[in-house]
């Protein structure tokens, strides 16, 4: 067991059974956190694009040395069984049909310089993804759309824990003819590739390992959160993570009760889904208004008029038990709460 630092009471937005949503600089936290105490975290940047968002996004003639800045808190506290996957979106050079080559320059900087190891790259192919840029795919139609984001998967150490049997796909309908009778369809050889293909290949293991290309539409259009947030007459977070993208990760990479962090959290998806799977998490959003709105997530089963009222206290400034239903009203109350979240996620 070791001690932990206190949350300042401000840090705090809301909290579950098994989190916590922090409004902060995810960097000040990280270095309060203990070494050694985070499997994984799973997040997903402003990407260095040209064109500002509301949400805030960095230059990108300066973004590997800002973003290695939290790369670098997140090594130290992660455990040495523990993963850092990263979400970053490609980008083109101001001006110029060329492609950036600022996320590979990071994947760079964070193995060569920081100490992390590329445990394997990922690809989140979204297919609903608009077109884009517009300059080069719409008008001029010199270059096909950007439809995939390279996803890092980092880890402190050679052997990070991982289960590939916790996502296991679907089989094929293919697979699935072949099993019901694989004498039929393939003999045990080696191959000209050189993979040797036993007996077992035709042994069901209730479903396929999947590959390294995610395929998940980010069609998202009547959520909950989208609803409340519109129900409230407030903007939504612009770059939603679909669930099941932290999903795919938080089931592949921990065991129910690790602690699961979000970085740059935007609208909690990682918080959400972290919770529905048993696994501990704080999520960390510099922008309050966005920290206050993910709470919806967590109210589900609430009525408007609840709804708007733990909204309101949040906005307020007041900590939320979202478990409860209720506001931490006083100093001392929020005291209490605080100090007894941090032994519950630390423990």
């Amino acid at each position: 067991m070791f001690k932990l630092p206190e949350f300042p009471r401000e840090m705090l937005v809301y909290r579950t059974r098994r989190g916590a949503q922090l409004c902060a600089d995810s960097r000040d936290v990280m270095r309060g956190l203990p070494g050694d105490s985070a499997d994984l975290i799973v997040t997903s940047p402003p990407f260095a694009l040209l064109r500002q968002k509301s949400y805030g996004n960095e230059d990108q003639a300066e973004y590997v040395a800002w973003l290695a800045e939290f790369g670098e808190a997140a090594f130290r506290i992660l455990k040495p069984t523990g993963s850092f996957v990263l979400d970053l979106g490609g980008a083109y050079e101001r001006g110029r049909p060329v492609r950036s080559l600022y996320n590979f320059r990071v994947l760079l900087d964070f193995c060569d310089r920081v100490g992390y190891r590329l445990a394997e790259e990922f690809f989140w192919y979204n297919p609903a993804k608009l077109p884009s840029p517009i300059e080069w795919v719409n008008k001029r139609k010199l270059r096909a759309k950007d439809a995939v984001n390279t996803v890092w998967w980092f880890s402190k150490t050679d052997n990070p824990k991982a289960d590939v049997t916790k996502v296991l796909v679907p089989y094929s309908d293919r697979m699935e003819t072949l099993l019901k009778d694989p004498d039929r369809f393939y003999k045990p050889k080696e191959r000209p590739s050189g993979h040797d293909i036993a007996k077992g290949f035709g042994k069901r293991n209730w479903g396929a390992i999947p590959s390294n290309l995610l395929q998940i539409p980010n069609t998202d259009s009547n959520s909950h959160y989208l609803r409340s947030c519109k129900m409230l007459g407030k903007d939504s977070h612009p770059a939603r993570f679909p669930s099941d993208l932290p999903r795919f990760f938080i089931r592949f990479l921990t065991d129910p009760d690790d602690l699961v962090l979000d970085i740059f959290s935007g609208s909690n998806m990682t918080g959400r889904v972290a919770e529905e799977l048993g696994r501990r998490w704080i999520s960390i959003e510099s922008n309050r208004e966005y920290a206050v709105l993910s709470s919806v997530r967590f109210m589900e089963t609430w009525e408007d008029r609840s709804i708007r009222a733990a909204v309101h206290d949040l906005e307020r400034g007041r900590v939320i038990d979202l478990e409860a239903g209720i506001s931490l009203a006083t100093n001392a109350e929020e005291a209490r709460s605080v100090g007894a979240l941090q032994n519950a996620l630390f423990k």
